[in-house]
């Protein structure tokens, strides 16, 4: 009954009824769009705190730049573009950045006296963390260690893998082994910038696209796009770690990672539980494993009678004190506050003293300023009594 009227309105008029309101629909919802739009465009600067403190910057780019020496064409064609690129993925990928940053603290004094050992230039360190941000991670193509390793190529430059070890994650033993390849690559090519590129190409690789493309440099190299980004990679995180404030990353010296004092106990006989081994020393088998991740199983084969080297921690410090339990004066600090070096006592387990390092002062004065051995103070801090102390530097002392 209640469409009976509806069922006598003729069919036009049913269609005019229609177009009406289709129409009038159209009309209200572009006058709730302008409404809407009109809203946003009188919003308050005070009210909107995103668009205030919320701003992203192009980042400023180096006038000169050089790896190992070399210096880097700026004012060529396509350098600036490509260098750029880098900065910007590597500087608004802050996440990462900011880990690097902190491992690279543990981390490079160690690779730098190894590198300056064998007469490779110290840019390499930079090299390394482009590959693996100092990450155990594994690539997709298998490549393994802080160095990136592929099996073959790790074997043949003197690393032992198998279902046991992975020498590939021993920091010392792989950057020796880098530092092999390194110097058999310059005795090829005679430029540490080809000498990178080959490193992620290959030698064949990178000789093969000289010849072809009658090219001396790689700037001047068309490359596979790995290859052609990847020596751009290196210069931008040797831009950011030398300069981060530049580029807006601000870390206290507290909030680095430090250097893990430790002693090598050589091994050369079996050890057929790792765990057990640990507790012998006075530590864990987790702890053990985190010093020495070239240890894939929980024993340690001799079947070629090989001299290991594990690494242990200085006085079996637990690790807790190495981190957050030790508080570090720094710049940031109010000068009233500042320190030249910060105490963590322990009643079972002496004191551990983190030592600023002051302009003028060496490693000789320090220890004598402690009362320990220079051979003590090297082995707690893994340097060598010829390593150059800079202001600012830590240094850490293990006191009973």
């Amino acid at each position: 009954m209640k469409f009976s009227l509806l069922n006598k309105i003729s069919p036009a008029v049913k269609n005019r009824i229609k177009n009406i309101l289709f129409i009038g629909g159209s009309v209200v919802l572009l006058s709730l769009t302008m409404e809407l739009l009109n809203s946003s465009d009188n919003i308050s600067p005070d009210n909107n705190t995103f668009t205030q403190t919320y701003k992203i910057f192009s980042v400023p780019l180096p006038d000169t730049m050089s790896f190992a020496g070399e210096k880097v064409p700026m004012n060529h064609f396509g350098i600036r573009e490509n260098l750029e690129q880098e900065m910007l993925v590597n500087t608004y990928w802050q996440s990462q950045t900011l880990l690097m940053l902190k491992r690279a603290h543990r981390y490079f004094p160690a690779i730098e006296q190894i590198l300056k050992k064998n007469g490779i230039p110290e840019d390499f360190k930079f090299l390394a963390l482009a590959e693996s941000g100092f990450s155990f991670k594994v690539s997709s193509v298998g490549a393994s260690g802080f160095w990136q390793f592929m099996k073959p190529t790790a074997e043949a430059y003197g690393l032992e893998i198998n279902k046991d070890v992975d020498e590939r994650y021993n920091m010392g033993k792989s950057t020796e082994a880098a530092c092999r390849y390194f110097k058999e690559a310059y005795s090829e090519f005679h430029s540490w910038t080809l000498v990178a590129a080959s490193y992620n190409m290959g030698l064949g690789g990178v000789a093969h696209e000289l010849q072809k493309q009658r090219q001396d440099n790689y700037y001047d190299l068309e490359l596979n796009t790995e290859t052609a980004r990847y020596v751009y990679r290196i210069l931008s995180l040797k831009a950011l770690l030398t300069s981060p404030k530049q580029y807006g990353f601000y870390l206290k010296n507290s909030e680095l990672y430090n250097q893990l004092p430790t002693f090598i106990a050589p091994i050369d006989s079996t050890i057929g539980n790792l765990a057990d081994y640990a507790i012998s020393k006075g530590i864990n088998y987790r702890v053990l494993k985190m010093l020495n991740p070239w240890l894939l199983t929980d024993k340690l084969p001799d079947a070629d009678r090989r001299m290991y080297a594990i690494s242990l921690p200085v006085k079996n410090v637990p690790f807790l004190d190495l981190g957050e339990y030790v508080t570090f004066a720094d710049s940031t600090m109010a000068g009233a506050n500042a320190v030249d070096t910060i105490i963590k006592k322990d009643e079972a387990k002496g004191k551990i003293t983190v030592h600023i390092v002051k302009a003028g002062e060496d490693i000789k004065s320090i220890a004598k300023q402690y009362n320990v051995s220079v051979e003590r103070l090297c082995a707690w801090n893994s340097i060598n009594d010829t390593t150059k102390l800079k202001a600012k530097d830590e240094l850490m002392i293990f006191e009973q």
